[in-house]
């Protein structure tokens, strides 16, 4: 019995297109796009030389209120924590021994006066009798000397008297300055002024008010050689601006200059110190803050900001990727060493014109092409365009 069949004519026709097809090449896997990058074009300008620094404020006028009299305190009349006028009074401290004081200086004032008036009619009367030589010159001198000592003491009692008129002002206790007043250091029936001038309250100007912070001497050193060389424009310092940022990370709406440098460096922190000064109609700055300060003491007159994201760095420095003109990615080296804000300062490397690389940094190498595409800073928590995210919704 024979084990195989004859092939019927479909099996036949089967086997010819299956070697057919084994015969033809495979087709070719279909090339990948570049991928999609986000750019900027880099535009070179005037770029402030603004610094982040840390401060702290202090009221441009402090006074401390004291007793200058000894007395016992009897009363306060303003209200502790609110603002106070120059000369508006504050305090009460009795003045019965201080009037009392004063009238017995009057009194010797009035004795002194009589002596006088007596002792002047005595030598007027001495030098008309020496006149027609019926006294002698020691007895003329006597009488003379009498009224002058006499003149001395009236002026010894007038300046007694002014003392003593003085002291009872000073238990009226004033402010000797415009300011917010503070808290009262002493209570009413305590003895102050008893041998030293007893602390009784303090007022603090604080509109405005100062904000004290320090900088490094190099960075300062090395702005002032680049404005030797006409890289950078410095402000007066009348004309430096600085702006606070509260603890809370709020702007504070009001913008101050500064007003002084130290001509010393601190030989501890190797550091200059700097103030500020700074509008505070609404009294929100309070002295002893602690608040993140905005330095503007310039401008670079030709540099680029470039976003963070898109400068990279290696052993060799900082660089960037730029999308040419022929649609390839280039790697340009930059001179990128100082942040301000989200953005390098870069002072060389670049051109008008570049499109630099910010998003989808990772996806390009030098040579190799890529999309460019305009970025945008992400908002709202979506991804900007060019980015990833974006280009994997567009595939989906």
């Amino acid at each position: 019995m024979k084990l195989h069949r004859a092939l019927t004519p479909v099996a036949v026709a089967t086997l010819a297109a299956i070697a057919a097809g084994c015969g033809k090449p495979a087709p070719q896997q279909q090339q990948m796009p570049p991928p999609e990058v986000g750019v900027v074009v880099a535009k070179a300008g005037a770029v402030p030389l603004v610094q982040e620094l840390v401060g702290r404020l202090s009221a441009v006028r402090t006074a401390d209120v004291r007793a200058r009299v000894a007395g016992v305190l009897q009363k306060r009349v303003y209200t502790e924590g609110t603002d106070v006028k120059e000369g508006q009074l504050l305090f009460e401290i009795d003045p019965a021994p201080l009037r009392a004081t004063l009238n017995a200086q009057l009194a010797n004032l009035a004795a002194a006066q009589a002596t006088y008036q007596n002792n002047h009619i005595a030598a007027e009367r001495a030098r008309s009798v020496a006149e027609k030589g019926l006294l002698s010159k020691a007895d003329v001198d006597a009488a003379n000397a009498a009224e002058r000592t006499a003149a001395a003491a009236v002026k010894q009692a007038q300046a007694n008297v002014e003392a003593a008129r003085i002291n009872l002002g000073y238990a009226n206790v004033t402010a000797p300055i415009a300011g917010r007043a503070g808290k009262q250091q002493v209570t009413e029936g305590a003895l102050v002024g008893q041998g030293e001038a007893t602390l009784l309250t303090t007022i603090e100007q604080i509109d405005p008010v100062y904000v004290n912070f320090s900088q490094a001497v190099g960075s300062l050193e090395q702005m002032r050689r680049a404005a030797a060389k006409g890289d950078v424009q410095l402000y007066e310092q009348g004309k430096a601006k600085v702006e606070i940022t509260m603890p809370d990370g709020s702007a504070y709406d009001q913008t101050g200059t500064l007003d002084f440098s130290d001509t010393a460096v601190d030989a501890a922190t190797g550091a200059v110190t700097l103030r500020g000064i700074v509008p505070n109609p609404q009294h929100r700055l309070l002295p002893g803050m602690y608040v993140n300060v905005r330095l503007s003491l310039g401008e670079l007159k030709h540099a680029w900001l470039v976003s963070q994201r898109a400068v990279q760095r290696d052993g060799q420095g900082a660089y960037v990727f730029v999308v040419g003109e022929d649609g390839k990615v280039v790697q340009k080296r930059i001179e990128a060493d100082t942040l301000q804000g989200d953005s390098w300062i870069v002072t060389s490397g670049l051109a008008d014109g570049d499109q630099i690389v910010v998003s989808g940094v990772q996806k390009v190498h030098p040579d190799a092409p890529a999309k460019a595409v305009p970025w945008q800073p992400e908002a709202n928590g979506q991804a900007p365009q060019g980015a990833p995210a974006a280009a994997e919704g567009e595939k989906q």
